[in-house]
C-alpha cells in the first residue's frame, strides 16, 4: 500500500538563519563570536538559527579530543542554552565534539534549544566521514569519533525538522526516513571540504530537497584557506520542495536568512505526489 505522509501540527511560516561562522583555534573566541552572530539573526528576525558543524573547534581528529566536551552541561551547552533564552529563539547548536559521560568515547554532536533555554533534542552524526579521494583528501572520522545510532526529528511550533550533520546528507534513505515522519525541512550543519564541496554541495542540497519534497539548508563554517588545518567550503545554502536554491552564502563569514513556508511542501507534493506513489513492496523485494 502507498504510503501516507504524516502532518505535522504546528506549521506555519518562519525565518531561518545559517551562520557561516569563521572557526579559529581559540575556543572561547569561537563562541564568543557565534553568540554575536545569534544575537544579530535573532534581531534581524529569525525564529529559527542554525550554527555550523564543529563551530567551536578546528575540524580535525587531533583537534575533536582536546576540545571535546559533556554534553549537554558542559561550557559550550551552557553559553547557547543561555543566549536562547536571551534571544527567544529556536537554536541549532550546529555540532561540537562531544565526550561521553564515562569519558570513553567521543561523538560529533548537535544540541538543539527551546526559546525557553531548555534542550529540545539531541542528534549524534550517524554516518561518519571516511574517505579516500587518492591525491585530493583522506579524513577518517571514525580514528576518533563514535557514530550516533538513531534519528532525530524537533516539532517546533513552525515546523517538523529532521536533524543530520554533513556526511549524513549523502544517505538518500536516511532523508526518505526523515520525510516520511512528516518533516517540511531538513538541516544539516556540515562542513564539506574543497574536493567534494564544489562537486557534491549544493547537487546534494538540491537533489534532497527536490526527491524529499521539502524544504533542505546546509550550515558550513566560513572558508579560511589560510587556516593551514582543513578547509571548509563555505557555500552555506537552503533549497526548496521544487529543488531551487534559496540562498547562498559564499564562502566567507556571513550568514543567511530565508523565508521557510510548510505549505509549500504540501503545493509541490500536490502537483508531484510521489508519496503517493511509491511502491515500497517493490523496492525491498527480489529482481
Amino acid at each position: 500500500s502507498a504510503f501516507v505522509m504524516a502532518s505535522p501540527s504546528g506549521r506555519r511560516a518562519f525565518k531561518l538563519a545559517l551562520l557561516q561562522l569563521r572557526v579559529g583555534a581559540d575556543k572561547a573566541d569561537n563562541v564568543a563570536r557565534a553568540l554575536d552572530m545569534i544575537r544579530a539573526a535573532a534581531s534581524a528576525g529569525a525564529d529559527l538559527i542554525c550554527l555550523p558543524e564543529v563551530f567551536n573547534s578546528p575540524y580535525g581528529n587531533q583537534h575533536f579530543p582536546a576540545y571535546a566536551e559533556s554534553v549537554p552541561d558542559g561550557p559550550t551547552c551552557d553559553s547557547l542554552a543561555t543566549v536562547a533564552k536571551e534571544t527567544k529563539v529556536h537554536l541549532i547548536g550546529g555540532s561540537l565534539p562531544e565526550r561521553s559521560a564515562d569519558g570513553s568515547r567521543l561523538y560529533n554532536t548537535c544540541v538543539c534549544y527551546e526559546p525557553t533555554g531548555q534542550v529540545a533534542c539531541i542528534y549524534r552524526k550517524c554516518h561518519l566521514f571516511d574517505i579516500d579521494v587518492p591525491g585530493k583528501i583522506q579524513f577518517k572520522e571514525s580514528d576518533t569519533i563514535s557514530a550516533g545510532d538513531r534519528l532525530q526529528v524537533w516539532q517546533t511550533p513552525f515546523a517538523k525538522i529532521g536533524l543530520g550533520i554533513c556526511y549524513d546528507i549523502r544517505f538518500p534513505r536516511m532523508a526518505a526516513r526523515l520525510a516520511e515522519l512528516g518533516c517540511d525541512l531538513l538541516v544539516y550543519p556540515g562542513a564539506f571540504n574543497t574536493t567534494t564541496g564544489p562537486a557534491h554541495w549544493e547537487l546534494l542540497v538540491r537533489a534532497t530537497a527536490l526527491q524529499n519534497q521539502l524544504f533542505t539548508a546546509v550550515c558550513s563554517p566560513a572558508s579560511d584557506p589560510a587556516s593551514g588545518g582543513y578547509v571548509a567550503h563555505g557555500h552555506s545554502m537552503a533549497a526548496d520542495p521544487w529543488g531551487s536554491v534559496l540562498a547562498d552564502c559564499g564562502p566567507d563569514e556571513g550568514r543567511v536568512i530565508v523565508d521557510i513556508d510548510p505549505a509549500r511542501c504540501d503545493s509541490v507534493r500536490q502537483q508531484i505526489p510521489l508519496l503517493k506513489q511509491q511502491r515500497p513492496g517493490l523496492y525491498g523485494g527480489s529482481v
